[in-house]
């Protein structure tokens, strides 16, 4: 007599108490959501709220309510996709149709066209700056195309606020197959296997810091992630956590359960209020589901976690002044000599690691250590996230494997420098990191790589610059944005970079000395010999790699008394230039000081160099170059 087949496991509609069940519920969800449907998703992150997405949403909503398709037709908001200076991002599936710049204004003949028609409008596809080329599908775009979404392509596809979506797509699988068949010792040894390097900036091997943990006395740790990212142009860390935050917690619990930790903390800058909102709320549903809290998935293991606001110190970007800032304490780090996998975060053993690191672990225990450490480098495994910003076509978040090629990415993804100027250097690191000038464009992008030209990993903030930028001003705004948020605990930190800003302000200003560029090479040796923390250690990099590849502007400003991209101001000149002067006179009112006198037309205007307070407003309005800086 045949067996009975053996009942399918229900969904569960609240609480999943088993491996079976959460896919039981995975299974429900795909089920009910036909691939062929077409699901308009829009970018809500917080670089699309600029744009009205947040009305252009409810103005979709409205539409396909007006035109009755709310059955033919799913509209949801996603997390960023990363083109965000294109926003507002929307893509139509299953197709894959990529609109860039759409306005609320857009609706109606988007509904019409492309969704009841199937048409595409052109005027809303992306047109590259260069080629002039359309391209219909998002896969096409060069932006897209040349990148490795490991983390990020999971943003422009899921609602963040739908634990259901995360679910439907295979989160929380990772969480079960760990919880009941790998042992934790096991989990640690993948991810050592895996190469994996923390994203933060200190680029410390990840399976090394949870082994530690693990190793450290103490019946109490615990798990911790920074989602505290402070540095100027970067917006990895939110953008993760804004649209995909069920997977950053997916990979704590497993971090959590193999270092033997019951409670951890999201520690996110209070600046970022969508990424809290969107964190805590994850929270609950995890909890609600059975996902987080106590015996998660039927297993016996417990973990709870709490968000908690930091105030937007940089300093507590640092792992010991974050853990301070977490007590309660004023956010100051301390001596390294005592690890915080010993003692750390009230004394006891904690692992701190970035919201990258952490979002990277499920797919490791899913795919295996060996699917991951064939990315990369031999040194530097798997992809990296960063935000290109600054004078170039294409800026955003993106995420390539480690070791593409900076050439490839400034001007590959990037698509070259704006206006057709020339490439100038390209800051990676953050603040603290370093200016790669043309010469080693072709370095392949890892730790060590970086570090080698005199810059570093960072976060991943990634700042191009172009012919326009004066090499002198910007490690002067750098060295000045690190010395307002040195936390002032060290000496060496608190009075170097005072008086770094003071040697730089003199030699921008035209009062340079010709031992100046030796004196600002001492303090930074001093610096990184002698501060407590990475920020006072890593804080004159950009004098350093500014000195190293760009002397020559340094000279100019000390002997020359002149600024060769134009920028100092007590170091230039406006002039007219007469004969492409057409006496229009369009830069006469502008002027804020009357410095400019309208003859008449066809005869070149006047410019007065008494009232001239070069403030640029003759040059940025001359679109005929009749405008000089000398």
């Amino acid at each position: 007599m045949a067996a009975k087949p053996k009942p399918k496991e229900k969904a569960p509609t609240g609480r999943v108490n088993s491996p079976k069940q959460l896919e039981a519920l995975r299974a429900a969800i795909v089920a009910r959501k036909n691939p062929k449907k077409p699901c308009i998703a829009l970018c809500v992150g917080t670089g699309c709220l600029a744009y009205g997405c947040v009305d252009i949403l409810q103005a979709f909503k409205n539409e396909i309510t007006k035109q009755k398709l709310e059955n033919s037709v799913d509209v949801r908001g996603t997390g960023c996709p990363g083109f965000c200076e294109r926003g507002a991002l929307l893509t139509i599936y299953p197709q894959g149709v990529f609109y860039q710049r759409v306005r609320i204004e857009d609706v109606p003949e988007i509904v019409n066209e492309t969704i009841v028609k199937g048409r595409v409008i052109s005027r809303l596809l992306y047109q590259d700056p260069n080629t002039k080329q359309h391209y219909e599908k998002e896969a096409d775009v060069p932006f897209y195309s040349r990148q490795m979404r490991l983390l990020l392509d999971a943003n422009s596809k899921i609602d963040p606020t739908s634990i259901e979506d995360y679910i439907g797509i295979g989160g929380y699988s990772a969480l079960a197959k760990v919880l009941f068949q790998i042992k934790p010792e096991q989990v640690i040894d993948k991810v050592k296997k895996s190469g994996l390097r923390g994203r933060g900036g200190g680029g410390f091997p990840t399976g090394n810091k949870w082994q530690s943990t693990r190793d450290a006395e103490g019946d109490i740790k615990y798990v911790i992630c920074n989602c505290d990212e402070g540095d100027p142009g970067a917006f990895m860390d939110r953008s993760l956590m804004e649209g995909n935050p069920h997977s950053v917690l997916e990979g704590m619990i497993i971090g959590a359960y193999a270092i033997g930790s019951h409670e951890g903390y999201v520690y996110i800058r209070h600046e970022y209020p969508m990424a809290v909102e969107n964190v805590m709320m994850a929270i609950k549903q995890a909890e609600s589901k059975g996902l987080l809290g106590t015996n998660i998935l039927g297993s016996g293991f417990h973990f709870k976690l709490k968000v908690s606001r930091g105030g937007g110190a940089f300093v507590c970007g640092e792992s010991t002044a974050l853990m301070a800032s977490l007590e309660g304490k004023v956010g100051e780090p301390r001596a390294k000599y005592v690890h915080t996998s010993e003692k750390g975060l009230y004394n006891r053993p904690s692992n701190l690691n970035n919201v990258e690191t952490w979002a990277n672990i499920p797919h490791i225990m899913l795919k295996g250590a060996d699917w991951f450490s064939g990315i990369g480098t031999m040194t530097s495994k798997g992809t990296k996230i960063f935000s290109l910003v600054g004078k170039v076509n294409n800026t955003g978040l993106i995420e390539v494997p480690m070791g593409m090629k900076l050439r490839d990415i400034v001007f590959g993804i990037g698509g070259g420098i704006r206006d057709g100027k020339k490439f100038k250097a390209v800051q990676t690191g953050g603040p603290s990191g370093g200016f790669i000038p043309e010469s080693h464009l072709d370095i392949a992008v890892d730790f060590d790589e970086l570090t080698r030209v005199g810059s570093m990993m960072g976060s991943g903030a990634m700042i191009v610059t172009d012919e326009n930028t004066c090499m002198v001003d910007m490690a002067k705004y750098f060295v000045n944005f690190l010395q307002e948020e040195s936390c002032g605990k060290c000496l060496p930190c608190r009075e170097g970079l005072k008086r770094m800003i003071q040697i730089l302000t003199d030699i921008t200003d035209g009062k340079g000395r010709d031992e100046d560029i030796e004196l600002l090479e001492r303090l930074a040796a001093t610096l990184k010999d002698a501060s407590l923390c990475a920020l006072g250690q890593t804080a004159a990099n950009p004098v350093l790699t500014t000195i190293r590849y760009f002397r020559d502007e340094y000279e100019a400003h000390i002997k020359e008394h002149r600024c060769p991209a134009g920028v100092c101001k007590p170091l230039i000149t406006y002039s007219i230039i007469n004969e492409k002067c057409p006496g229009c006179g369009k830069c006469v009112e502008p002027c804020p000081t009357k410095a400019i006198t309208f003859v008449a037309k066809k005869q070149p205007v006047i410019l007065d160099q008494e009232k001239c307070i070069k403030c640029g407003t003759c040059y940025d309005i001359c679109n005929l170059k009749a405008v000089a800086i000398k």
